[in-house]
């Protein structure tokens, strides 16, 4: 019964939403990147809110994960493929 509440709690915590876009392993990657970096980033807002990190500790936090987030996009070759379609 424990094990069924802690998945219920992360089910509720971490919400996953299937992806809608055009499907390649790139880009299912970045799409879990990205809401990764989005759950992130409201935790920190969250955080900061309620006076639990400064706001320059907020700032420089969500900025760390800005640059892993365009890491993973130039990594993935996503730019690339973008201006092909084109």
């Amino acid at each position: 019964m424990a094990d069924r509440n802690q998945v219920e709690k992360n089910n509720f915590l971490y919400q996953r939403y299937q992806y809608q876009g055009k499907f390649n392993p790139e880009n299912l990657v970045f799409n879990a990147n990205m809401q990764e970096f989005s759950q992130r980033v409201g935790y920190i807002c969250n955080l900061e809110t309620r006076g639990k990190l400064s706001p320059q500790q907020s700032y420089e936090q969500i900025q760390a994960l800005w640059e892993e987030l365009t890491k993973s996009y130039k990594a993935l070759g996503i730019a690339k493929d973008a201006t092909q379609e084109c």
